[in-house]
């Protein structure tokens, strides 16, 4: 639990900073991130059997991108349903799979409201993904619980992911996101388009 506070104070804290502040993170986040993805290699680098690991993964590396990208837009569609909005939107908007900082701007281009539903919606995934994955492999298996961080799984939301869930849990993460970072560009401009 005492990591789940420390999320929280961060998240609070850079909440304060941005609100009273004019300070600019923007490309140290971004070479935070690139940096992140680099420890990420090293360490998958690092592991033995990787190929090992790659094999005995076999069809859940594929099935669980594929049930994370059914479901999001399934639930896309029910909030759309929901909340009275366009099917069209919300679909949009959940193909972003959590990546908040491309959803947004590709949206906005289209709608500047569904943009910034979009970066809200998808930020909000992250958060919760966060804050609720140690929670939730408590119930679930945690390479099904992966499918809750969406494209995230590859770069923000990984050590979060291996803190709880091990180091096993790598591999499939990081394919998990690259698999749907990969995707969420196109669909998210195809959807948008329609």
């Amino acid at each position: 639990m005492n990591f789940l506070y420390l999320v929280l104070i961060s998240l609070f804290a850079g909440l304060l900073v941005g609100k009273y502040t004019s300070y600019e993170f923007g490309d140290l986040a971004l070479l935070m991130l690139y940096l992140l993805i680099f420890i990420i290699g090293l360490e998958i680098g690092k592991s033995r059997g990787v190929k090992r690991e790659i094999k005995k993964l076999g069809k859940i590396a594929l099935i669980l991108p594929l049930a994370t990208i059914i479901g999001s837009l399934l639930g896309g569609a029910f909030a759309s349903f929901l909340l009275r909005f366009p099917l069209k939107w919300g679909i949009a908007v959940s193909a972003g799979f959590g990546w908040y900082s491309l959803t947004g701007p590709l949206l906005a281009a289209f709608s500047p409201i569904y943009g910034v539903i979009g970066f809200l919606a998808n930020l909000t995934r992250e958060i919760f993904t966060i804050i609720f994955y140690p929670l939730v492999i408590k119930r679930v298996p945690k390479e099904l619980a992966v499918s809750m961080g969406g494209a995230t799984t590859m770069d923000s939301t990984l050590p979060v992911l291996v803190k709880f869930g091990g180091k096993e849990i790598t591999i499939i993460a990081f394919i998990h996101g690259f698999i749907l970072t990969a995707i969420a560009p196109f669909l998210i401009s195809l959807i948008a388009q329609l």
